[in-house]
């Protein structure tokens, strides 16, 4: 997808830059035979942004609306060509970081998750687990406000407010989260500045209501800080859950947006995972993912299909999903979710 404003008009300038062997084609020369997975157009932007929040180039915040920029995008090019050559060796750097936003409006599916296996397996504390939890924002679901039609769950006190987030009836459940961890390939602590400005680096400068929804989960978690591990998800995952369960504890895997980017291995390896901890415990596995990638022959290009919002519910000596269960569909940032009928 194509993103709007000054992202669009720079991707299409550098993508000529690219083609000319400019500056663009000098940055990213050890990335040419990367895959579009990568998204190193991205990671470059990204990095460009990093130099406007840190302020080492504070002349191209009149491009940026986050940053109350108001400037025509049209005519950037040549204003951030120049910043790009004063700092190739920096941006070069830039690439090696992968997009995290941590986005904290995919709590939202979390929630209408939770609110479902709490309900079916009757287990009113939580043990939250998230895999590829970047900062860990979105285990912090409880500390923030969430709202729908005739709803809300979580303080209402709470710096992050999500409302209009769910369409379709829900019913609220209660529930308590007694234990919070998530794992991570390159974790990011949300308590430092440097963490806090990669997250913030992420968001596309236009998407004003991201960018305002991150620094308020970032104020949640600078009071309630969450531990997240340097870990591969399936060697973490088999770890953690190779204790003894807790007595009268749900415990909840969750991931969102991440297992697209597991090879194939760690994907089956973390089913095994997941198998063997049904066998000896309450256990939910709710996801926020993509269905696999379906070839559209008439248009001779890839669809995806929407995001799917699952829940695989598992309690011995009761409830026994087969399958995942489908809740409903996704928007990308998790907002809002349109539940299944």
């Amino acid at each position: 997808m194509m993103p709007d404003g000054l992202y669009r008009s720079l991707l299409l300038a550098m993508a000529e830059d690219w083609e000319a062997g400019g500056v663009v084609a000098e940055i990213c020369r050890d990335w040419a035979g990367a895959a579009g997975s990568a998204v190193v157009q991205l990671r470059l932007l990204a990095g460009i942004q990093r130099l406007v929040l840190s302020r080492a180039e504070p002349q191209l915040a009149m491009y940026y609306p986050n940053l109350g920029g108001t400037a025509a995008p049209d005519g950037a090019w040549p204003v951030f060509e120049p910043v790009l050559r004063r700092h190739v060796d920096e941006l070069r750097e830039a690439l090696e970081v992968a997009p995290q936003t941590n986005e904290p409006g995919r709590s939202v599916p979390l929630l209408v998750g939770l609110f479902d296996a709490v309900h079916r397996s009757d287990l009113r504390s939580v043990r939250l687990l998230e895999l590829g939890a970047s900062a860990g924002l979105n285990l912090l679901v409880d500390r923030f406000l969430i709202a729908g039609d005739g709803w809300s769950a979580g303080p209402e006190a709470s710096p992050l407010r999500l409302t209009d987030a769910v369409l379709g009836p829900v019913t609220p459940v209660p529930f308590r989260v007694v234990e919070r961890r998530g794992c991570d390939l390159a974790p990011v602590d949300a308590s430092t500045e440097d963490g806090r400005l990669r997250l913030t680096s992420f968001v596309w400068p236009h998407d004003l209501h991201r960018y305002e929804r991150l620094r308020a989960a970032l104020r949640v978690a600078a009071s309630h800080p969450v531990p997240v591990d340097r870990a591969s998800a399936s060697s973490w995952l088999a770890s953690t859950l190779a204790g003894a369960a807790p007595d009268g504890v749900l415990t909840v895997v969750w991931h969102s947006v991440t297992r697209q980017y597991w090879p194939a291995a760690e994907i089956e390896a973390t089913a095994r995972v997941l198998a063997a901890a049904r066998e000896r415990m309450p256990l939910a596995h709710i996801a926020m993912e993509s269905p696999v990638l379906v070839d559209d022959r008439s248009e001779g290009r890839p669809e995806y299909r929407p995001t799917e919002l699952t829940v695989q519910l598992s309690v011995p000596g009761g409830v026994a999903d087969p399958a995942p269960v489908l809740l409903g569909t996704v928007a990308d940032h998790g907002v809002p979710v349109r539940l299944a009928s």
